[in-house]
């Protein structure tokens, strides 16, 4: 096991110094689900996702993409970086559990998986925010990272 990259020689808080790294394509995949009452999702399908707020998905979609651009607003020790692209699916799985994917990449000497994950996050709680009048029921299962690449380790999720 590695150490915490994220203290100094004396223990304290500390930015990850990446200026000698190389620039490499950095990519990061990361996934939430939600699992919604039965009446809420019949609700939704009936009105194929869509509110007197919006469509559910589509909005979810773009606070994903807004969360990742500001995620080191959101994490204190992240490196501010810029993203070439995020994109956010959204679908049911076989047990009616709502999976987002974020998939985030840029060409930098820092990895991306925290911002894939925090747009995975972001949109899962816009999910929450516009189905809560419906029920408080709803349950954010698991948000994890899927895959990196890019950096000095790779990481695939078996």
């Amino acid at each position: 096991m590695s150490e915490f990259t994220h203290l100094n020689k004396n223990g304290e808080p500390a930015i990850v110094d990446v200026g000698g790294k190389k620039v490499t394509h950095r990519k990061a995949v990361a996934q939430a689900v939600i699992s919604l009452p039965e009446p809420v999702l019949k609700a939704l399908q009936q009105d194929d996702f869509n509110t007197k707020k919006g469509s559910v998905f589509q909005i979810a979609i773009i606070a994903g993409i807004m969360g990742a651009k500001k995620t080191s607003e959101l994490i204190p020790l992240c490196h501010p970086i810029g993203l070439d692209n995020c994109n956010l699916h959204i679908k049911l799985n076989d047990h009616n559990d709502i999976v987002i994917e974020c998939t985030a990449s840029i060409e930098a000497k820092t990895g991306v998986e925290m911002e894939a994950l925090t747009g995975a996050s972001v949109a899962a709680l816009t999910i929450y925010d516009m189905c809560k009048a419906l029920s408080h029921d709803i349950v954010i299962k698991e948000i994890k990272l899927i895959e990196k690449s890019g950096g000095k380790n790779d990481f695939r999720r078996a």
